[in-house]
């Protein structure tokens, strides 16, 4: 009995050996498969792959590619025994490729089928997909956005990621180099990197396959379809939201290249609020719509400060003037560098932020000077000018998506309609022009009067236009403003006369605003009555 027992022991013993090798064997990697569109990186990858001894299997472009920089590959048609077909459109479709992948090491009946079917375990994946989004990003025709869908491609990344438990599937070229870091110090790629690098996987896929959904189901005109699939990849957690009790975090949009917040280098300061993104987004948007040097100040997503002059330091010293009580922890953006003379001028002013498509190194070394200072975030944009490629605007309801093009009427002054008895004069023009721009990123209803190159009052989201106009009357006033000869610009049309007499009786000489009041003829007249000249644009700017 001893003996049998004996015996029988030695071979759990023996069977629990051979799982221990397998389990040790998991993570090594031996064997890779590397198909990629996007080559960056990808011959210094295998390189250091090959330099540790791993067979590389490849189809194609990357083929060449690798063996043009002197490193030994085996196409993936050799592997399978089987060509590329159909223009290839199959390559890896191949229960060698599948079936290497999708293998479960610890299986023992899936070794056993690998044996039989003389399958080659592959450990390693290395994989990204045909460019359709750049393809149809430009004038292509259907037929090329149809060939520029990946088949195989997906494939191997879906088979991969789901048996992440035994292959690394590497998809995001950034992951090279630490993948390669990992296997020359154990060998292989550990569980947690595995799910990790899965994860991204699926997300692409996820991804892809939207992004095909929604540019096959566009309506004629190509604007919007029947579905949204947008990936929104994550920047960072926040402390909260708008208000302490609330969760939050700030995600970015896929394939921003324009100005955006979430693609600013923050140089310094404290990490960004919720708040402060949304009003950061606010006053880049605004500085954007000007070329000349311009300093906008906001405060709660609402311009209190306005201007623009010859240089950065003149423009924030106006801007300043508009509303020197309001731009207290308020966000200054600049569409020019800032330079040290600006920060001077700036370094007294509590600001939350100051955005920039630069800073000099005499105003970061003033910024970092005091702990006061080195709170304040300096956030970089590469550009100030606004971004035509991030078409749509989007806000959540309970339930639903609203979704819009993005307001980016180009300035309409030029081409307004004059129908006042008095022709605006040039001067008058410059400054319809200019407040008809700051008018546009305040929240509705909005009554901004200004002189040629500086806002002097601001009236914004109230429930009645008159309330708007009287605000922004009354907060010129307050700060010792003039408001004779200045211009009024009104997001929406006056719907009765009782605001556009307020802004004459403070001695505004000139009004624009869209039209399309019922009661135009009458708000005509009252304009006619106080000298005023009046010109319609036709377009309106709500935002609410």
């Amino acid at each position: 009995m001893t003996d049998i027992h004996d015996g029988a022991d030695k071979v759990q013993a023996a069977g629990e050996r051979v799982e221990q090798e397998v389990q040790a064997n998991t993570n090594k990697v031996s064997t890779a498969l590397v198909s990629v569109s996007d080559k960056t990186g990808v011959v210094e990858f295998c390189r250091g792959l090959a330099a540790l001894g791993i067979k590389i299997l490849s189809t194609g472009g990357t083929a060449r590619a690798l063996r043009d920089a002197g490193l030994e590959v085996v196409d993936v048609s050799q592997h399978t025994g089987s060509p590329e077909i159909l223009d290839g459109r199959v390559k890896t479709l191949h229960p060698r490729v599948h079936g290497g992948i999708l293998a479960r090491r610890q299986d023992p009946s899936h070794r056993q089928q690998v044996e039989e079917n003389d399958l080659e375990y592959i450990d390693l994946v290395c994989v990204n997909l045909y460019p359709f989004a750049e393809v149809t990003a430009r004038d292509c025709s259907f037929e090329e956005a149809i060939e520029n869908i990946d088949i195989g491609g997906p494939s191997m990344l879906r088979s991969a990621a789901k048996n992440h438990a035994d292959v690394a599937i590497v998809v995001d070229p950034d992951d090279y180099d630490v993948v390669l870091a990992e296997i020359v110090e154990t060998g292989g790629v550990a569980d947690a990197s595995r799910r990790r690098l899965a994860t991204a996987a699926f997300r692409a896929t996820a991804a892809y396959d939207g992004m095909i959904a929604d540019y096959l189901g566009r309506d004629e005109d190509g604007g919007f379809g029947e579905t949204i699939h947008q990936q929104w990849s994550r920047v960072q957690g926040l402390r909260y939201g708008e208000n302490p009790h609330q969760r939050a975090a700030f995600y970015r949009a896929p394939g921003v290249k324009g100005p955006s917040i979430a693609t600013a280098r923050v140089l310094q300061g404290k990490e960004l609020s919720y708040n402060n993104i949304v009003d950061a987004d606010a006053a880049l948007q605004l500085v954007g719509e000007f070329e000349q040097p311009a300093c906008m100040v906001i405060k709660h997503t609402n311009p209190c400060g306005a201007a623009l002059a010859g240089s950065a330091a003149e423009a924030f010293r106006l801007a300043r003037s508009c509303d020197p009580v309001s731009i207290f922890g308020g966000i200054v953006a600049l569409n020019r560098e800032l330079d040290g003379e600006t920060a001077e001028l700036m370094k007294d002013v509590f600001l939350e932020i100051v955005l920039a498509p630069s800073f000099s190194d005499e105003a970061l070394a003033l910024y970092s000077s005091t702990k006061k200072l080195a709170n304040v975030r300096l956030l970089e944009v590469d550009s100030a000018l606004p971004g035509g490629e991030q078409a749509l605007d989007m806000k959540r309801v309970l339930g639903g998506l609203l979704v819009q093009t993005r307001d980016l009427e180009p300035s309409v002054v030029a081409d307004c309609q004059v129908v006042s008895a008095r022709e605006p004069s040039a001067a008058e023009l410059e400054a319809m022009d200019f407040a008809w721009k700051v008018c546009k990123h305040a929240k509705s209803n909005t009554i901004v009067l200004a002189h040629g190159d500086h806002v002097v009052g601001v009236g914004a989201g109230q429930m009645s236009r008159v309330d708007s106009a009287r605000i922004a009357v009354a907060r010129a006033a307050e700060h010792g403003l003039d408001t004779a000869g200045t211009v009024v610009a009104s997001d929406a049309f006056f719907p009765f006369p009782d605001g556009l007499q307020v802004c004459a009786d403070a001695g505004a000489t000139a009004v624009i605003q869209p039209g399309g009041s019922m009661r135009d003829d009458e708000i005509i007249k009252a304009a006619d009555a106080a000298g005023m000249a009046m010109v319609l644009t036709g377009v309106r700017h709500f935002r609410h």
